[in-house]
């Protein structure tokens, strides 16, 4: 039978309409909107800006952004028409399943993990950090880092016990319920918008004109030798950057099944969050590299850049620094929250589909969430935030992010041409060209990651062909039918 079986539409389309036996529908559009704002907002905004200004794109990291949100705009409309016609939970994973066939469903899934789990424990370590940081250093250092890392005074770390913890509780209210979880995101949400719109109102008034002159890093610069290091090269070098920054929005698709009206909710959801995010992120690096020079980001330290803008330039506003702080905690909870639940989905449609275990697919009786892959998930991502230094992650969260985003263009495209007649409550404009645009900014963005990442993401793609030949062909539901 052939690797490329595909799974039937009309057999996910009444998956989807199986409302008693499958994940309980409680989110609405704001809902979704509010999801969507929360897996995006955080690192990406408050380190990866100044990370793109110093190292690529100068002032023009505003222009970076505009660059990395086109890329997502593409993938976002194809991920709208998807999600509106295929509102079942597993995402891209899904997706792929019925337009190209189980093993390029198998890999989107497997390359997932590097975005939902893999960003889960990265985030829960920086999560750490950034507590620590306004404890003013309270928790000892062996009870915050890693065994694997070691302090200037030659204290060695244990265990990462913040991270642990923030983990847990995250991993309770997911099994607690979906509705509980959107409710606990939208207050976090509402918190860390505010104080994004505080900083840029705020600042706004300090920005110095002289910072942005020149606009792009010249020629020259030392330090910038390389083509993705200065000029307009810079700038999409440092789109490759910032794309971090939009990871998430994706998030929103693997909760379809649990849409209250998914044909016109998950569209909204979708590019919704992805449009005031977009704003918010051009307004913010706009202030940021106009209050301080993009040159004084190399030393000021990437995660303290905001910080240090205030307390530099904004004599008087100190406790607006501390604020930010608290945006950032509440920026990364939010964040571990919606990609633990992207993880567990997409391992919910992968077991049903019997190329994982079962009891990734159990759904707790009283609460309808899938309550053991949750609890599985939170040893395996807690092994690697208490255990791991966060620096190992890399960029490997981009790169299967990215990788999603292709497969989901080409899917659009494919189901076009094959079922033209299909019924789609939202249709993606202008295709094939949306679809074309959107693989080559992200495969564009691909190429621009460090080779190094480039080489660990092929050796997980390898390590999951030995896991689908090993054990999920054998057992797919589908080829046993």
């Amino acid at each position: 039978m052939s690797l490329f079986i595909k799974k039937p539409l009309e057999q996910l389309l009444a998956q989807a309409g199986d409302s008693d036996k499958g994940l309980k529908r409680t989110l609405s559009a704001t809902n979704l909107v509010a999801l969507g704002i929360g897996a995006i907002i955080g690192a990406g905004l408050f380190v990866r800006t100044a990370a793109a200004a110093s190292e690529a794109a100068g002032p023009a990291v505003v222009v970076s952004f505009i660059v990395a949100a086109i890329g997502c705009a593409f993938a976002g409309l194809c991920y709208a028409e998807f999600a509106s016609m295929i509102p079942i939970a597993g995402s891209a994973y899904t997706y792929a399943y019925a337009t190209m066939g189980e093993l390029v469903a198998w890999v989107i899934g497997w390359a997932l993990v590097l975005e939902y789990a893999l960003g889960a424990a990265t985030v829960s370590i920086a999560w750490s950090e950034y507590l620590n940081k306004l404890l003013n250093g309270a928790i000892p250092y062996a009870f915050s880092h890693s065994p694997l890392e070691v302090a200037a005074d030659g204290t060695h770390g244990i265990i990462n016990l913040p991270a642990l913890i923030i983990l847990a509780i995250l991993t309770a209210v997911l099994i607690k319920g979906t509705q509980e979880s959107a409710s606990l995101n939208a207050i976090i949400v509402f918190i860390k918008v505010a104080i994004v719109l505080l900083f840029i109102a705020i600042g706004w008034g300090f920005i110095n004109p002289a910072n942005y002159e020149p606009f792009t890093i010249p020629e020259g610069t030392p330090g910038h030798e390389g083509f993705r290091e200065f000029g307009w090269g810079g700038v999409l070098g440092g789109a490759s950057i910032v794309f971090f920054a939009f990871i998430g929005f994706d998030a929103v698709s693997t909760a379809a099944q649990e849409a209250k009206n998914p044909k016109r909710d998950m569209p909204i959801g979708i590019l919704g969050s992805l449009v005031v995010c977009t704003i918010l992120y051009i307004l913010f690096s706009h202030v940021l590299t106009g209050i301080a020079n993009w040159t004084e980001f190399k030393t000021a330290g990437k995660e303290a850049s905001v910080a240090y803008a205030i307390e530099t330039y904004m004599h008087g506003y100190g406790w607006l620094a501390t604020a930010i702080t608290v945006a950032i905690l509440a920026g990364f909870s939010s964040v571990i929250l919606v990609m633990l639940l992207g993880q567990s989905r997409v391992f919910f449609s992968m077991a049903n589909d019997g190329l994982l275990p079962k009891v990734f697919s159990d759904l707790h009786p009283k609460f309808r969430t899938p309550y053991k892959s949750n609890i599985i998930l939170f040893f395996f991502v807690g092994a690697f935030a208490a255990f791991i230094p966060g620096s190992m992650a890399g960029d490997l969260t981009s790169i299967g992010t990215l990788f999603a985003f292709v497969v989901v263009c080409i899917g659009v495209w494919v189901l076009r041409v094959k079922s033209p007649n299909l019924n789609r409550p939202f249709k993606t404009p202008l295709v094939p060209l949306v679809p074309i645009l959107g693989i080559l900014v992200c495969s564009a963005l691909i190429i621009y990651v460090d080779g190094r990442t480039q080489v660990v993401a092929a050796v997980w793609m390898l390590l999951g062909f030995i896991v689908y030949f090993g054990y999920s062909k054998k057992n797919s539901v589908l080829r046993k039918k």
